[in-house]
């Protein structure tokens, strides 16, 4: 045994199942305690929301936090976002621009102020409407001369980034940081904002047994033998995964 990375998205993903993640934190926490491995959550969540979260589940203490879909690094024992990471994700993003172009389309619902970020901009939109608003919004935010990506989760989120922000490159820099090889790090993820964190290298994927539609489609269309799809749900799931890739026993 020797430590690794472990990475993983929080909501129907690490939490979900308690009994599973009872057993998961124990052995998390004995093999960070054991072998020096880093435990990161990624989440769509704001620091705001991850706070209340951790609260309410006794999560452990991670060693960074990526939070905001991406576009916001804490580590461990800092309240401050990482602001070399912040500055990666300045190029060509203009908040203020990006808020107004979204206001052409009327199926766009603004998500809470909490949510509302630096460097991300978060609505509600329905299934039926994004096929039709997606490419248009794409289109606009390129003729205004913004450099974003859109991030389309579970059939309801929506997320506008900065083009160098999301989960997964959030994951490189840390990597590249602490010089933890690909694989030696393990992701975990359940919807479509997790696709990033198995997109990039060769980080081994568990992707959990509750899976949205949208990163199963995904799975099938990008197989790897470095991706597991678990059976098992939640915390359950990542379990099964951490033992077909031997990072615990």
């Amino acid at each position: 045994m020797k430590s690794f990375l472990f990475v993983t998205d929080l909501d129907n993903t690490l939490v979900g199942e308690s009994r599973a993640l009872a057993v998961l934190n124990e052995k998390l926490k004995q093999h960070r305690e054991e072998h020096g491995t880093k435990i990161v959550y990624a989440t769509g969540r704001s620091p705001i929301l991850f706070a209340e979260l951790q609260n309410e589940q006794q999560l452990l203490e991670p060693d960074a936090l990526i939070a905001s879909v991406g576009t916001e690094i804490y580590f461990k024992g800092s309240n401050t976002s990482d602001r070399t990471w912040s500055d990666k994700l300045s190029h060509q993003w203009n908040r203020d621009t990006v808020v107004a172009a979204t206001a052409h389309f009327a199926d766009l619902v603004m998500q809470p102020d909490s949510e509302q970020r630096p460097y991300k901009v978060s609505f509600w939109l329905t299934e039926d409407s994004a096929q039709e608003v997606l490419p248009q919004l794409k289109s606009l935010l390129q003729q205004q001369g913004l450099d974003t990506k859109l991030i389309y989760s579970a059939g309801v989120d929506l997320d506008i980034l900065p083009r160098h922000g999301d989960k997964g490159l959030a994951v490189q820099y840390l990597r590249s940081l602490w010089g933890i090889d690909a694989t030696q790090s393990v992701v975990c993820g359940d919807s479509g904002n997790d696709i990033s964190l198995f997109s990039y290298n060769e980080e081994r994927g568990i992707i959990v047994g509750n899976a949205k539609s949208e990163l199963l489609q995904w799975h099938n269309e990008n197989p790897a033998n470095y991706h597991y799809l678990a059976q098992a749900f939640c915390a359950g799931g990542i379990l099964e995964g951490l033992n077909h890739f031997g990072f615990i026993a």
